[in-house]
Parts: C-alpha cells; structure tokens; sequence
C-alpha cells in the first residue's frame, strides 16, 4: 500500500488492540494519528475538491444533518482520492483490521453507501445517532466505521468533535477532534451512538473534512442481532437540539418545495 502508513499501525499493534478492548466502554472503539503517510497526507489533502465549485457532492438537508455534503464518485483527475478508497476496502488491510479488532471476515464496500469523502460548512451538525444495521443491496451486517480527518490547524471554538456517548447513562464517554490525519474506528452495533450535534462554528473559508469507509460481515453474533433500522437518531441537547432540530426541517422542506 502506497497512503496507508501500514508500518506505523503494526508498531503499534499491541497498544491498539489494549484501546479497542477497553472493558469500561459501552462500545469498542480507537483513536489513532498519523494514519496515512505523512507526506501522502499532504497529496490526499491538496487533492480534496472544493465543496462549491470542483466535482459532485450531495449536499441534501434532512431533519438530523445539516450542511453536510458527501462524495463517492471520483473522475480520473482524482485518482489520488480513489486509491485512499481502494486501500480502505483491500483485503489485506480489511485481515489487518480484523486481527485488531477480533472482528473476522470483515467486508468492504465498493459503493461507499453512506460514506466518501465529507464536508461540513459553518453551521453544520450531524446529531447522536446509531447507524443502520444492515447495507441497503447486499444486507450484511454493518459491523464498523472507519473515519479518518483531515483538517489542520482545528480549533476547539470551531466545534465539529466527534462525541461518543453511552445513552444507557446519558453521559458523552469521548470527546474527539476532528485533526490531520487522524484515524477513528469503532463498531457500529445498537449502542454505538455518536455524531457531531454541535454546529461548525468555522469561518466561512474552512469547512470539516473527513473520509469514511464502513465495514460489514456475512454473519454477526446471535445476540448483537436486531430488526433492521434505518439511522436511529438522540437529542443530547435538550431544548436547544429541538429548536435545532425544527430549524433543520423547515430548510430540508424548502429544499424539497423549491427544487
């Protein structure tokens, strides 16, 4: 692999493994830098496209997510950016995240169904949620997330932390900025809430860069199984995440009127 720094995740295997299988967490997850290669890092950040006027983003508005766009399709001008995808889904780097994770027979997915390149502008949220649980096409079990940053110089006025929160004592359990290169993986089951419900505060010049990749398997353990669900969605705000919210849904109905 040319980007994935995969020598620096094999030093620091052990340590990895001892983060993913904290057992004071209600769900399994890590926190690790300098993913990519730092050089390649650089190439993959100088290669993003601008959300207002290179390429084709998604930037609809639902009721829970707001100035969110997403990107998973990439012309040849962008090769750089599908060979980070390419890389994420090959099956060398899916048996490494297995041996780390004890999550065996870990599948990619070409499509990037729900994932691709992000981009948040000012005013941005994506509110606490638990995500599907199975794809839409092939219905595997969606098993983990995969989220790496891309935004230097972040600032904690700017908002955009990624928050994981145990809603069995509604209490935020981390806290994640969302810098340079910067890895985050953990498992998507029934309890894995997380999102970033704090609108960007940025300038308007800088918006919250992120690319994700989700795994699946075939198969999952009998007791982790549910109904199928679409992205099940938490008000970790209170009064203000309902005002949030309503504001949210009368732009997402403009949208939808007026296209």
């Amino acid at each position: 692999m040319e980007l994935i720094n995969i020598a620096g995740l094999k030093v620091n295997k052990e340590s990895l493994i001892q983060q993913w299988n904290d057992p004071s967490k209600p769900f399994r997850y890590l926190v690790y830098d300098n993913f990519f290669h730092p050089e390649k890092a650089e190439l993959i950040l100088e290669n993003y496209p601008n959300v207002i006027d290179k390429g084709q983003w998604d930037g609809t508005t639902y009721i829970h997510q707001k100035n969110k766009f997403t990107k998973t399709k990439f012309d040849e001008s962008e090769h750089v950016l599908q060979q980070v995808f390419n890389e994420m889904n090959d099956p060398d780097f899916l048996t490494m995240l297995s041996e780390f994770t004890g999550i065996d027979t870990l599948l990619g997915d070409e499509d990037l169904f729900g994932g691709g390149l992000h981009q948040s502008l000012k005013g941005a949220f994506l509110n606490v949620h638990v995500d599907f649980n199975l794809h839409e096409k092939t219905k595997y079990h969606r098993r983990m997330n995969a989220i790496v940053y891309m935004n230097k110089n972040w600032k904690e006025e700017y908002n955009g932390y990624l928050e994981l929160w145990d809603m069995r004592t509604k209490t935020m359990i981390a806290n994640v900025a969302p810098v340079f290169n910067r890895l985050v993986i953990f498992e998507t089951n029934e309890v894995s809430y997380h999102g970033h419900p704090k609108p960007l505060n940025t300038p308007s010049d800088i918006s919250r860069k992120s690319l994700a990749v989700y795994y699946y398997t075939k198969e999952r353990p009998l007791e982790e199984i549910a109904a199928e669900h679409n992205t099940v969605y938490v008000n970790t705000e209170g009064n203000k995440g309902v005002l949030k919210v309503f504001l949210s849904g009368m732009k997402a109905l403009k949208e939808r009127l007026f296209k």
